[in-house]
C-alpha cells in the first residue's frame, strides 16, 4: 500500500511541473509534432503530448483547452493540416500563449490550407505561428516563452543558438578546404 501511494505522489508532482501541451489533430501529425517534443527533452522542459481533434472531439478539445492554464501548463502548442482548426479553436479557449504548427497532410493543398487557417486568426485570437512542418521551431519557441522567467531555461538556450553559430563555422571551413563540388558530392541529399 504504501509503495503505491509513493508511486501515485510521484505521478501528481510530475503532473504538476508539466509546463508544455503539445497537441496535434490526429496521430498523423506525429512525425512532424514529435520535433517539438524532441527539443523540449534536449532543453529538459516538463510536457504532455495528446491527440485532440477540434472536428472528432469537440468535446475533449473545450475540456483540454479550458483547464490547461488549470494544470499548470504555461504554453500551448497545436499542431494540424488541412482545414487547420485546431490551433485557432484552443486559442479560444485557453488564455495562454499558442503556437500553431501547420502540417503538410495528405489532403492538404500543398499545406497552404493549414497555413493560412492557422495564420490569418481574426483580432482578439493571436496564434504565433510557425512554418510548415515546424515543429523544432515551436519546441524552441515555447521554451523561450518560457525562458522568459527562467534563468537556467534562458542558458540552455543561449548555449544551443551558439552551438548552431558554430555549425555554420564548421560548414565554412569544411567548404572552403573541399570546395563546392568535393562539398555537395558529400552532401548528397543532405542540406548545407
Amino acid at each position: 500500500m504504501g509503495q503505491r501511494k509513493v508511486k501515485g505522489d510521484v505521478l501528481k508532482q510530475k503532473l504538476k511541473s508539466i509546463q508544455v501541451g503539445i497537441v496535434m489533430g490526429s496521430d498523423s501529425d506525429l512525425g512532424v509534432m514529435r520535433e517539438s517534443a524532441e527539443i523540449l527533452e534536449a532543453f529538459n522542459v516538463p510536457f504532455e503530448l495528446t491527440i485532440v481533434s477540434a472536428h472528432r472531439t469537440p468535446d475533449w478539445l473545450y475540456s483540454y483547452a479550458k483547464s490547461a492554464h488549470r494544470r499548470g501548463l504555461r504554453v500551448l502548442i497545436a499542431g494540424a493540416g488541412g482545414a487547420a482548426h485546431l490551433p485557432g479553436m484552443v486559442a479560444s479557449l485557453s488564455p495562454l500563449p499558442v503556437i500553431g504548427v501547420p502540417i503538410l497532410s495528405r489532403i492538404s493543398l500543398d499545406g497552404w490550407d493549414s497555413l493560412l487557417s492557422i495564420v490569418q486568426m481574426p483580432p482578439g485570437v493571436p496564434v504565433a505561428t510557425v512554418g510548415l512542418n515546424g515543429g523544432r521551431n515551436a519546441g524552441i519557441l515555447a521554451a523561450q516563452i518560457l525562458a522568459s522567467s527562467d534563468a537556467g531555461l534562458r542558458s540552455k538556450i543561449e548555449r544551443y543558438k551558439k552551438g548552431l553559430g558554430q555549425q555554420v563555422k564548421t560548414k565554412i571551413s569544411k567548404l572552403k578546404r573541399m570546395g563546392y563540388r568535393k562539398y555537395l558530392t558529400a552532401q548528397e541529399g543532405k542540406t548545407i
